[in-house]
């Protein structure tokens, strides 16, 4: 019997105990939420702070793009420069030469001018004349066309004046007296004239 006891005090001792761990404590349970809060107060910093990267990271990829494109305006700025300054020299090259050459291709028209006895002198004289305009017209040199023309500070430089002639006006070009040549539109050499009063 005193074992029967023994079995019912321990039964008794355990149904005790036993609505006592059904029973939430209130201790554990504001320590788990508590435990619970402090993650997601830290999961919420982590995501702030990843957040603030990320912003920092999208400024510092505007600023790249904005550099970069800044960079392909800049060469493409460059490469058209360039391309033009090398035009202009290549222009510059072409009408220095073309100015060396204007005494010689003077002096052909001079000596194809002039009376001579000799037909196969002039005949070669006028051949290299011919081959001198010719290649002058492929290189894109033209002759400043003025006769009957009127004056043009910017292409002709008048030297004398002549009465004009009835049915001219003031100011039309009566005679070349050394020709003008322009590249590309830029005056090589401008046109000596003479001009009607």
């Amino acid at each position: 019997m005193a074992e029967e006891t023994k079995q019912q005090a321990a039964a008794q001792e355990e149904a005790a105990q036993a609505p006592e761990a059904a029973q939430p404590q209130p201790e554990k349970h504001g320590r788990h939420e508590e435990k619970k809060e402090k993650k997601k107060e830290k999961a919420e910093s982590k995501l702030a702070a990843a957040e603030q990267k990320l912003e920092a990271v999208g400024r510092e990829l505007e600023g790249a793009k904005d550099r970069l494109l800044r960079t392909v305006a800049e060469y493409d700025n460059f490469r058209r420069r360039t391309a033009k300054e090398k035009d202009a020299a290549f222009g510059n090259g072409v009408s220095f030469a073309v100015e060396k050459l204007l005494p010689v291709l003077d002096t052909l028209a001079l000596a194809a001018a002039a009376e001579t006895t000799d037909e196969s002198y002039k005949k070669g004289v006028t051949m290299t004349l011919d081959q001198c305009a010719a290649a002058f017209t492929a290189m894109g040199v033209e002759e400043i066309d003025a006769v009957g023309k009127p004056f043009d500070p910017e292409l002709m430089s008048a030297v004398l004046q002549q009465p004009a002639p009835e049915g001219t006006e003031s100011g039309t070009v009566l005679q070349v007296l050394q020709k003008g040549y322009v590249y590309q539109g830029k005056v090589v050499r401008h046109t000596t004239v003479m001009v009607a009063e």
